[in-house]
């Protein structure tokens, strides 16, 4: 009889199972790029791993991904600290989700960049984070950090909103840790995804004139990476359409 795989190793047909989901979205990523006439090097393809196990992102380095993305503290930090521990290459845990100041410290520890920044309260919080995470020796550099817009003013809805836009980059770029690297968004699900991509590119040029620093435009997932790359996108965040849907528990 077979002994079974060991619980944090991805089964064989788990990573096929990845396998065929990274090569459709590689595929799909660089068909978008040719149909915009962009080079699809210059777009990172951000592989959302959240809820699924450090097993998976293992066997997706193995796979040649170097970049992922987490929302949920302390899952990411636990998950982050185990594949770095195992693997030999370099990779880079990202926060896509909503941070909330009591978490920003730990946040600090573990993410090479946080995508969802919307309030100058989480910005003061990540930048103390990083200066605590620094003293202790848990980072070397800055925080990477993006501004997510709010594109519809849904106050239910992550991010700033335009009309505060231009004063909490502001007040990002002025804080020490932190660097300010442009911004991302969460396409609304009214209107269509070409609609909001549009939107959001209008929006990240303005940001980019203010603070031309501010390049990388976090902007595309699973159902709309086609829209995102054609309105400029430089990183798609893909999950489902890789890792299939979420566990029904998660790790």
């Amino acid at each position: 009889m077979n002994e079974p795989e060991p619980a944090d190793v991805a089964s064989p047909e788990r990573v096929a199972e990845l396998t065929a989901g990274l090569t459709a979205a590689r595929e799909r990523l660089a068909a978008a790029a040719r149909d915009a006439g962009r080079d699809v090097a210059d777009i990172e393809l951000l592989v959302v791993t959240k809820f699924h196990p450090a097993s998976d992102v293992r066997a997706l380095v193995d796979l040649g991904c170097r970049a992922f993305g987490e929302s949920r503290e302390p899952e990411a930090g636990r998950k982050a600290a185990a594949v770095r521990e195992s693997v030999a290459e370099s990779v880079r845990f990202d926060m896509i989700g909503t941070v909330q100041r009591r978490k920003a410290t730990s946040v600090a520890r573990w993410a090479d960049r946080v995508h969802s920044l919307d309030r100058e309260a989480v910005a003061d919080a990540l930048a103390r984070g990083v200066a605590t995470a620094r003293e202790e020796g848990d980072r070397d550099g800055p925080l990477d950090v993006l501004v997510q817009i709010n594109l519809d003013g849904d106050s239910n809805r992550g991010g700033v909103v335009l009309d505060e836009l231009d004063a909490l980059a502001d007040h990002v770029a002025g804080l020490d840790g932190l660097r300010l690297r442009g911004s991302m968004v969460i396409a609304p699900q009214s209107h269509t995804p070409a609609h909001w991509m549009e939107q959001a590119a209008t929006a990240h040029a303005r940001l980019v004139a203010s603070h031309p620093e501010a390049v990388e435009f976090s902007a595309g997932m699973s159902g709309d990476l086609e829209d995102a790359v054609r309105h400029g996108s430089t990183c798609v965040r893909v999950g489902t359409a890789i890792l299939g849907e979420r566990p029904l528990r998660s790790p």
